[in-house]
């Protein structure tokens, strides 16, 4: 579990098919091996250490779902944080790791105050956005984009693009400064929409509220 506060940019080499060798330009405190840290906001696990550097492994769904599947150069900067301890401040909003899909970026306006990024289904990933990301925007509610958290300023009643307002901290510190129009990102949805989702799903809004219903369900 993460918050989308990230601690530190990186690089990140493909070594192999499915393995990556990551450099943090800061030291990630106390990382051993097994620890669990958001690369760009997928959850991967630290299988190798090297000073600073660590190698982890992704999986085909993993490769499937991110930007991970699609590197093909190396030095690509990352964001990265550590996994969330007991205790532990949460500052953003409840990160699990698991990317629901991608998005690409379609407009950049650097304002007074924030940057205002739009991102929108890339062309050939249209059937994932609208099945796994659509369902879950919602304005003024939380999601994460390349693991960082973020709030929804606006959005498509359709969900077919989203906008965010990053303040000049986030976007100077994250690698939302290194994106370029068409560039892809990982998208999470907030977890707690889809916990209600499923929710509601397997039980159905009552449509006739009453006293005795009330009284049932311990309302009264």
């Amino acid at each position: 579990m993460f918050t989308g506060l990230v601690q530190s940019l990186g690089s990140i080499n493909v070594t192999s098919q499915d393995e990556f060798k990551i450099a943090p330009q800061n030291s990630l405190e106390n990382l051993v091996i097994g620890d669990s840290v958001a690369v760009d906001g997928v959850c991967l696990t630290v299988e190798e250490i090297s000073g600073n550097d660590f190698i982890a492994t992704a999986s085909p769904e993993t490769l499937k779902r991110t930007i991970l599947g699609q590197l093909n150069h190396n030095s690509t900067y990352v964001n990265l944080e550590t996994s969330l301890k007991a205790g532990g401040k949460i500052g953003g909003h409840f990160v699990t790791g698991h990317i629901d899909g991608l998005g690409c970026l379609i407009e950049s306006i650097n304002t007074n105050k924030a940057w205002e990024m739009v991102f929108s289904a890339p062309p050939s990933f249209s059937e994932q956005w609208h099945k796994y990301i659509a369902r879950y925007l919602v304005s003024k509610g939380s999601i994460a984009v390349n693991g960082i958290s973020l709030t929804v300023a606006d959005c498509d009643p359709d969900g077919n693009w989203f906008k965010t307002a990053v303040i000049p901290h986030t976007y100077q510190e994250t690698n939302l400064s290194y994106l370029k129009i068409g560039d892809l990102v990982n998208i999470e949805g907030d977890i707690l929409g889809k916990y209600v989702e499923k929710l509601l799903r397997i039980n159905p809004l009552q449509e006739d509220i009453s006293l005795s219903f009330l009284a049932e369900n311990g309302y009264l």
